[in-house]
């Protein structure tokens, strides 16, 4: 076992003690986040509050807004200065948190900058993906009645009880980061210029703060230490052609910082045109932030906490260990687990459910739909109040029919509420399609969720019965109280003729070996897209084909803007060819041929032709089952092919409803 002790081990920021390496770092929590008179709302509170039970050292939550006379954005809640209820709930969200020996941070905000329509920027710039739309320059009496009233937040938040504060944010695009950068800010005045010129509101914001709160409060920043971008809405992969941040400039920045007063850093990397450096999906590894933050460590004698794909905690361990960062912050993996240090330093790591960095409950909703903030592996996390596990009705038995993953969370929170539980599965093992999702080198996190299930449901001694598709006689003899169908999808397999000389998507995914060097996948879905990369990045000649104007389109609610605009990117660096409003005619012993939106047909030539067209519920005896008189539900792809997320989701659901 490893010995993870120095990531229990206390540090200093400024004169605060934090009694460990773990931080939830800051996010938008939306919706759920405050209550009718803009204080945070009970669910909130709850929510941090479990974290700090959870054993994490330090809570920053997400941007506070301060600005109540040049740009008052609602987006981000009520003004704090402004509004004393507000003040009173932080009062009672801080002594919760300090209840258990956690550390509470107010991340307090300059604005958001061209990241939204209507509001204003150090210069004018292009609104992020709002072609044609604008974000009016800031005058310079503006920029000075920002900083004071971030100054007058600090204030507040001292007022409120919160340990220090963080300034938002000189990362992912918004105001002050594009004060900070030329690519953005390109002003005459004080503001503009220079590099010293371009920070001069961080250097002022924080010798405020100092002035009126004193040099015993922590002021950090969240910093960006490289924006990975080359044009306005465009992202550069490799950090070639960067136009916004380098690393050495983000160095730089980060010894004026620690100059200027600031006690800590909480680094990352991207901005809004560059998402998948932002929020970063599965693509990309874990831990690549830690060689950036160790560039930045080296220069700078303050903390500097790294967040950004951080939840292996054997990569967070030995960079703690050898002073490449000082702490590790956690966004995402804290909303799958909020007991994730304490699992850590009881010895039962393996019971830390993990992210999969699917971007589908936290970036998809918050920023994207604009509903509150959760999590696909865990629905509970930031609606424990509303959704929260209700004690079991008596006693129960309860059946579940399939393993894939919405058949284990089935099982799993039925058998947490107390009832007993069985589960059938006709293969010889659990996990469904996670367990082809899983095999792919980049999505070991789905390997490591299955992984998790399985091992939770030894543990509430569910009885799992492989190798057994159940009948009306098993299931009777069962006695059930409750039966859940999770049965899940095959392969969809439309009528095209030679369909059947092609690979299945499953077969493709299980067995790489039948795949040549020339492959054509027809379907470019995130099934697809995810075949494809995974060949490409074995060096084979790819060609996507999907019928949709557009790939990873398709499938309920899509993908989420930082997966689909990494794959594109991915795709461009690999050489993937893709054809889109391109439909599958003919599959022939020489590759595939495809028709194309004018009615031309063309053959592909290819070693081998992948069919990723999709999924199907499988059909299951559901009208015949009804016959046993007790209560019935279908969860999962059983009711129509869906995403992870809506899988476990429709499983808890039920499991808990019971």
């Amino acid at each position: 076992m490893n010995d993870y002790s120095i990531l229990n081990q206390p540090y200093h920021i400024g004169p605060v003690e934090i009694k460990n390496r773990f931080t939830v770092i800051p996010m938008t929590m939306g919706g759920l986040a405050y209550d009718e008179q803009g204080g945070f709302s009970d669910n909130l509170i709850n929510y941090f509050e479990l974290r700090a039970k959870g054993g994490f050292g330090l809570i920053i939550p997400g941007a506070a807004g301060t600005d109540h006379h040049v740009d008052p954005y609602s987006a981000l809640g009520p003004i704090i200065t402004t509004n004393p209820h507000w003040q009173e709930r932080a009062k009672i969200l801080t002594e919760k948190v300090h209840a258990h020996g956690t550390k509470i941070f107010c991340q307090i905000t300059m604005g958001l900058g061209r990241n939204y329509p209507g509001l204003p920027g150090p210069s004018e710039n292009p609104v992020w993906r709002n072609p044609g739309v604008v974000s009016p320059e800031l005058t310079t009496e503006q920029i000075k009645q920002k900083i004071a009233d971030l100054v007058e937040g600090a204030v507040v938040a001292k007022a409120c009880g919160y340990d220090g504060v963080e300034i938002h944010a000189m990362h992912w695009g918004y105001l002050l980061d594009q004060m900070a950068m030329s690519f953005y800010n390109r002003r005459t005045d004080q503001y503009g210029g220079s590099l010293e010129n371009r920070l001069r509101c961080a250097k002022e914001i924080v010798e405020g703060i100092h002035e009126k709160c004193g040099n015993d409060f922590p002021v950090g920043m969240r910093l960006g230490l490289k924006t990975y971008i080359r044009d306005y809405d465009k992202a550069t992969l490799t950090g070639e052609g960067e136009v916004g941040r380098t690393l050495e400039e983000g160095i730089e920045i980060s010894r004026l910082l620690e100059k200027y007063g600031y006690n800590f850093l909480d680094v990352d990397t991207g901005t809004y045109d560059s998402f998948y450096y932002a929020c970063p999906p599965m693509y990309n590894p874990q831990g690549f932030m830690i060689p950036l933050a160790a560039e930045a460590k080296k220069v700078v004698n303050i903390p500097v906490i790294a967040g950004g794909r951080m939840q292996d905690y054997d990569l967070a361990e030995e960079a703690v260990r050898k002073g490449k960062i000082d702490a590790v912050g956690l966004g995402r993996p804290s909303l799958a687990d909020p007991d994730y240090p304490n699992k850590l330093f009881a010895g039962e790591a393996e019971k830390i459910r993990p992210c999969i960095g699917c971007n589908m409950g936290c970036f998809r909703r918050c920023v994207e739909t604009g509903e509150p903030v959760s999590c696909a592996v865990n629905p509970q996390a930031a609606r424990e109040l509303v959704m929260g596990l209700k004690p079991g009705n008596g006693k129960k038995k309860v059946v579940v029919v399939g393993g894939g993953v919405a058949g284990m969370e089935a099982a799993r929170t039925s058998a947490l509420r107390g009832y007993d539980v069985t589960l059938f599965e006709k293969g010889d093992h659990l996990g469904g399609h996670i367990v082809e999702a899983g095999a792919h080198s980049f999505k070991s996190e789905i390997a490591k969720l299955n992984a998790w299930y399985q091992r939770e449901l030894r543990d509430l001694n569910v009885d799992i019965k492989l190798n057994h598709e159940p009948c009306i006689n098993c299931i009777r003899k069962q006695e059930p109280d409750a039966v859940i169908l999770a049965t899940g999808t095959s392969v969809s397999s439309p009528k095209i003729s030679g369909l059947e000389k092609a690979v299945s998507s499953l077969d493709a995914i299980d067995h790489p070996e039948l795949l040549g060097s020339n492959v054509i996948i027809i379907g470019g879905g995130l099934v697809g897209c995810e075949i494809a990369l995974d060949e490409a990045n074995h060096g084979k000649t790819v060609t996507v084909v999907e019928a949709l104007d557009d790939i990873m389109a398709a499938g309920g609610a899509g993908a989420p803007y930082p997966n689909k605009q990494m794959i594109v990117d991915l795709f461009e660096n690999r050489g993937v060819k893709v054809l889109t409003s391109t439909k599958l005619a003919e599959v022939t012993e020489e590759g595939a041929v495809v028709e194309k939106e004018d009615g031309s047909k063309e053959l592909l030539k290819a070693d081998t032709v992948v069919s990723a067209m999709g999924f199907k519920p499988v059909p299951n005896l559901k009208e015949e089952w009804q016959k046993l008189g007790v209560p019935m539900f279908e969860v999962g792809d059983a009711t129509g092919a869906g995403t992870i997320l809506k899988a476990i989701w429709d499983a808890y659901d039920v499991a808990n409803s019971i």
